[in-house]
């Protein structure tokens, strides 16, 4: 699951369409605004990261504005990523394996990531 917050900005005679329609959409939930400055804070939900990028397109394309940017977000599954790269050796076994010289450092070939070529 990605929760993001998201600015939307209007023109200040736009702020009421646009802050219903966030409200009435289903995409966004509306959270706070300020209609001098044309600002609106919304979140979004979504399963992943192509979700929650649809999301956010379809505000951009909504009627009256002018921006919508994600400002913060949070992402499930970056957080296991993260504890699986900190658990994670320092050093991939392949090249521990070089430089022990059971492996000759000329006959790797690097792809992008060392982990999975033995």
């Amino acid at each position: 699951m990605n929760i993001s917050s998201i600015v939307i900005r209007c023109t200040p005679e736009h702020y009421d369409t646009v802050k219903s329609w966030c409200e009435e959409s289903g995409i966004c939930e509306y959270h706070f605004g300020e209609q001098s400055s044309g600002k609106i804070i919304v979140t979004i939900e979504a399963e992943d990261v192509n979700e929650e990028i649809a999301r956010i397109m379809e505000i951009q394309r909504a009627p009256h504005v002018i921006s919508a940017e994600m400002m913060m977000t949070y992402q499930e599954d970056l957080d296991a990523a993260i504890k699986e790269l900190d658990a994670a050796p320092d050093v991939p076994d392949l090249l521990e394996r070089c430089t022990e010289e059971e492996i000759d450092p000329s006959t790797v070939v690097y792809h992008g990531d060392l982990k999975k070529k033995l």
